[in-house]
């Protein structure tokens, strides 16, 4: 009879109070976690969006100065090697956000295409800061030897790259196809630049700087939404 009269006022069990009391709490703390990890991520790919634009005006600055609408000086060859600084921040935030939707094929993509930039500042350092200085019968003994051999093999490996990593991004869906295609186009006369005349190269800068800049704006608008 005791126990009778007890079974009305048991406590709730244990198990049955943690998920009634405990579950909103913890539901609460994940949204809170969530919303934290969500702000970095945010400021992360519209910081990589304004390395993007930094690095398309240095390539037009580039395209302007090789084609004389502004004039050679110390400024603009030390500017020139930091487009490809710019892109390096730019393409690690385009990766994160969308870039690993392909999977296996977007993080070796986006690998080989990191490796090509950082190389291809290395050739632009040379070519700006150091040729730039030298005769040239001395640049021309220069690129006979081993030197030629890395200026010419990072320039291959810039396009593979842009390429591969392009493809990456149209796999992944999400990112517009146009300004990949551009992305695409606008490197192959520089990668190619020792084998295509200057108006080429010109044009090269130009396209590629429109298509980072078309691509660096798209990653702002979309950096609250963007999920990798």
């Amino acid at each position: 009879m005791l126990a009778i009269n007890a079974e009305p006022g048991r406590p709730q069990s244990f198990t049955s109070f943690l998920t009634s009391a405990g579950e909103p709490q913890h539901e609460e703390k994940f949204r809170t976690v969530e919303s934290s990890a969500a702000v970095p991520s945010v400021l992360l790919y519209r910081l990589a969006s304004i390395a993007g634009v930094g690095s398309a005006l240095i390539l037009l600055v580039n395209a302007a100065k090789r084609s004389s609408l502004i004039p050679t000086s110390d400024l603009t060859q030390i500017l020139a090697p930091l487009a490809e600084i710019f892109a390096l921040g730019f393409i690690v935030g385009l990766f994160l956000a969308f870039g690993r939707r392909a999977g296996l094929f977007g993080t070796i993509a986006f690998v080989i295409n990191f490796i090509a930039l950082a190389s291809l500042e290395g050739v632009e350092v040379v070519i700006n800061l150091v040729f730039s200085e030298l005769p040239l019968t001395t640049i021309t003994d220069l690129r006979a030897g081993p030197l030629g051999l890395v200026l010419v093999a990072s320039s291959l490996l810039f396009l593979l790259g842009t390429l591969a990593f392009a493809i990456s991004l149209a796999i992944g869906k999400g990112v517009p196809r146009i300004p990949l295609a551009l992305y695409f186009i606008g490197a192959v006369p520089i990668a190619l630049r020792a084998f295509v005349p200057e108006l080429a190269l010109d044009l090269g800068l130009v396209i590629l700087a429109a298509a980072i800049a078309w691509l660096a704006g798209w990653l702002w608008l979309r950096a609250s939404t963007a999920n990798g």
